[in-house]
C-alpha cells in the first residue's frame, strides 16, 4: 500500500482533451488550475495542452504554480503542440499509456476528475478499484460540475446497492460542485482519517 507522506505535494487531474460543449467546464479547468498553484502544489496530468487539459495547466502556469504533464509520445500531436508543450516546467513523454498512468499515479498524492470522456472516465476508475484493493489511500474527487457526474455517480450505488463493491470504506471518492472547495477538501482529507460528517453541504459520498 502507499502511505501518505506528512505533506501534500501534488494534485493529479484526469480532464478531457476537448473542451465540452458546456463553456463551465473549460471555466472549471482554468480555476481549478488556479487554486492549485494558489495553494502551493503542483499539478501532475497527462499533458496535454488542449480543451480542459489545457485550461487546467494555464490555470497553473499563469498563476505562478508547478506542471508535470505525461504524455505518450503518440498522443503528443493530437492532444497538444510540441512548441505549448515546451511551456510545461517538467515534461515526460513515455512509450505508451500505461507508462503514463503508472508515472501520473507515482507522482500524484491526491486525483481529481473533471469532465471529460472514455479516457477520463476510465483513469478514475482505475484509481478507484486501486484504492478497493488497498493499494493507496490518496484522496479522490469527482469534480461534479453542473452534475456531469451523475450517471456516473448513480452506477456506482447502483454497483453498490447489488453488493458488487467490496470494501467500500475504502472507495470514498468525495463528490463536489464547487470548484473552489476541492483544494481545501483535499487538503482536510490528508490530514483526517475522519469521515468528514458534517461536511454534507459540500461533500456527497458514495
Amino acid at each position: 500500500m502507499t502511505e501518505n507522506t506528512d505533506t501534500i505535494r501534488s494534485i493529479c487531474v484526469y480532464c478531457g482533451s476537448r473542451p465540452g460543449r458546456d463553456p463551465d467546464y473549460m471555466a472549471a479547468g482554468r480555476a481549478l488550475g488556479k487554486s492549485i498553484a494558489d495553494h502551493g502544489l503542483r499539478l501532475v496530468y497527462g499533458g496535454g495542452t488542449k480543451g480542459i487539459m489545457g485550461a487546467v495547466a494555464s490555470g497553473v502556469l499563469s498563476n505562478g504554480g508547478r506542471v508535470t504533464g505525461i504524455i505518450p509520445e503518440f498522443l503528443v500531436d493530437m492532444e497538444a503542440t510540441r512548441h505549448s508543450l515546451g511551456q510545461l516546467d517538467e515534461l515526460i513523454i513515455t512509450p505508451d499509456m500505461h507508462a503514463r498512468k503508472h508515472g501520473m499515479f507515482e507522482r500524484a498524492d491526491a486525483f481529481v476528475t473533471l469532465p471529460g470522456g472514455i479516457g477520463t472516465l476510465e483513469e478514475i476508475v482505475e484509481i478507484m478499484t486501486w484504492a478497493q484493493l488497498g493499494q493507496h489511500e490518496k484522496p479522490m474527487v469527482f469534480a461534479n460540475v453542473n452534475g456531469f457526474w451523475d450517471p456516473m455517480l448513480e452506477l456506482i450505488q447502483h454497483m453498490r446497492e447489488e453488493g458488487f463493491v467490496h470494501t467500500g470504506h475504502r472507495v470514498q471518492p468525495m463528490v463536489i460542485s464547487s470548484i473552489d472547495e476541492i483544494v481545501p477538501a483535499i487538503l482536510k482529507r490528508w490530514d483526517s482519517t475522519d469521515n468528514l460528517d458534517g461536511e454534507e453541504d459540500l461533500i456527497a459520498k458514495l
